[in-house]
Formats: C-alpha cells, sequence, structure tokens
C-alpha cells in the first residue's frame, strides 16, 4: 500500500486496483480508516475527532491530487507523493 503523505504522525496511503467508491486509507497510532475522496465522508474505521478534522483539512486542500492519484492507482501506475498538512 503506497505511502502518499504524512504529517503529524498520520499516514494515508492508497491500493492499486482497490474497490470504488475513490478513497483513501488513514493510520494514526492504532486508529484506521477509510475516507472518500469525492464525499470527505469516514467510509471506514475510526478517527478521533481531532485526526478526522486534520486529515479533513488536509483532503479539502489536495482532492484534485487525491483524485489524479486514485486514477493511477486503477492504473497501476505509480503514485505521486502529496504535501503534508503544515
Amino acid at each position: 500500500m503506497p505511502e502518499i503523505c504524512r504529517f503529524f504522525g498520520i499516514i494515508i496511503s492508497m491500493h492499486y486496483g482497490d474497490h470504488s467508491p475513490p478513497h483513501f486509507h488513514v493510520r494514526y497510532g492504532d486508529q484506521k480508516a477509510i475516507v472518500g475522496i469525492k464525499t470527505m465522508a469516514l467510509l471506514e474505521g475510526h478517527l478521533s475527532a481531532r485526526v478526522f478534522g486534520l486529515v479533513m483539512e488536509w483532503t479539502s486542500l489536495h482532492r484534485e491530487e487525491l483524485i489524479k492519484d486514485w486514477e493511477h492507482a486503477m492504473k497501476s501506475e505509480p503514485l505521486d507523493k502529496i504535501a503534508p498538512l503544515e
């Protein structure tokens, strides 16, 4: 599962050839979740309110890049790194 970003201990990654809808995976300590790119909704798992807020802020800044990475992942092409939240 390629890592596309890391900030404040939060790891964002995508799987090649994953199922729809377009989404990414989040890990923070023992917290794990799947977040929809277009809906910015928590699709699976659990994140604390603080971590979820940071992930939503980051997602809103990088949705176009996330969609491009999703398209690359569906074609098994290399994924681009995305800038972290600062």
